[in-house]
């Protein structure tokens, strides 16, 4: 069986970035930047056409595009990994871009964040490879489309396809540290205090349409979804349709200069994370102090302590004279647990009132019977059962 590396839970909080690349990292698709013109085809009849070949066979459109762009290269160049990697270098990139990551990651170290990048898109890997930020060790993992090669480098088959509604499993993986695709890891059951990146500290950054399953699966679990759009064409139509819909709780120009609305906005959600984990994990100490205390005792005492717990906070008399018939199964009350049942008799008016009834009278008077020196609470419970 394949051993998998896996990320493992970090001393520091993590917070994931995922951003799709097509119109969120760059202006335009990373294939009409070239490629499908070096293959002599219109950008617009390019797309056209291999919407049109996803339409007519119920074809995925990524493969559909994958397909077209192998079939127009035959007899014009060699569709190779180094090919796309090429293509992929001449890519544009929105204002910023390059020293983004960097600068990002460092912000998060000095506020006790650690910072990691994922891209998540249904363009191609290779291309994406082929740029500079990629080149420079930006991302912590590329998840998009790609080809198997033979050993000549010559593309052959699909060997990953990532469309819109695929793209969630990429965030389970990220979340869970399990980033390899063919590692069944990703299904297994985490203790939500052992999980890398729990989705409150993950970003998800898009454009449009295809990034929504993303963008909702991380909102609905206290994550934080951007949606970005051109500052120079500044058509914000489909950022407010998102915003409209519930996809984003936030949009900003896809502007990655130092100082800009997008910086300023993920250094804020940086300094959130950091606060918000010192939180999370005094929550977590606590579930583990208690679970440890649970594990010191035994379900009789347990069950005791939740009688004693709810007698206190009864706010009826049939309450009241429901969890005492359960107390006067119990016995070997030890002194604190009898100082407790005292002082509820007298400070709580539902078992003060009927302290006289039956049952409470048998309760109460059994508990008082071997006690050589009365509290001041034991002493006035002794005054109400004799008055």
């Amino acid at each position: 069986m394949t051993s998998y590396e896996r990320k493992q839970k970090e001393d520091m909080p993590v917070l994931a970035i995922c951003y799709d690349f097509d119109k969120t990292l760059s202006p335009d698709d990373m294939q009409a930047q070239g490629y499908i013109q070096t293959v002599g085809c219109d950008v617009k009849d390019f797309w056209a056409e291999s919407n049109q070949l996803a339409e007519e066979n119920d074809m995925d459109q990524n493969l559909a595009y994958m397909y077209k762009m192998m079939e127009k290269a035959r007899g014009r160049l060699l569709f190779t990994r180094q090919t796309l990697e090429d293509y992929g270098a001449s890519v544009h990139l929105f204002a910023g871009v390059e020293d983004w990551f960097e600068r990002i990651r460092r912000y998060g170290k000095e506020h006790g964040v650690l910072v990691e990048h994922y891209i998540i898109s249904c363009g191609l890997k290779e291309m994406i490879d082929g740029t500079s930020v990629a080149k420079s060790g930006a991302f912590e993992k590329i998840y998009a489309s790609s080809f198997y090669y033979n050993e000549y480098g010559e593309a052959m088959w699909p060997a990953q396809v990532v469309n819109y509604t695929n793209k969630t499993q990429f965030l389970f993986r990220i979340s869970k540290g399990v980033l390899n695709v063919n590692d069944p890891g990703v299904n297994d059951s985490f203790d939500p205090e052992s999980i890398r990146v729990p989705f409150r500290n993950m970003v998800y950054i898009g454009d449009s349409d295809t990034d929504v399953p993303c963008m909702k699966l991380v909102n609905s679990y206290g994550g934080h979804s951007i949606g970005v759009y051109n500052a120079q064409t500044e058509d914000k139509s489909k950022v407010y349709k998102m915003m409209r819909d519930g996809r984003i709780k936030y949009f900003m120009p896809a502007d990655y200069t130092e100082g800009s609305d997008l910086d300023q906005l993920l250094k804020s959600i940086i300094d959130r994370t950091a606060s918000n984990e010192v939180l999370e994990n005094i929550h977590y100490q606590c579930k583990k102090e208690n679970k440890q205390a649970d594990a010191g005792s035994s379900e009789a005492q347990r069950r005791k302590i939740n009688l004693v717990m709810a007698l206190e906070n009864s706010a009826s008399f049939a309450t009241t004279h429901m969890l005492v018939k359960e107390l006067c199964e119990m016995t070997d009350w030890t002194s604190d647990e009898k100082e407790t049942l005292y002082r509820i008799a007298v400070e709580n008016s539902q078992v003060w009132c009927i302290l006289g009834d039956k049952d409470l009278k048998r309760f109460y008077s059994r508990l008082l019977a071997n006690e050589v020196l009365l509290s001041e609470n034991a002493q006035k419970v002794t005054q109400q059962l004799n008055g």
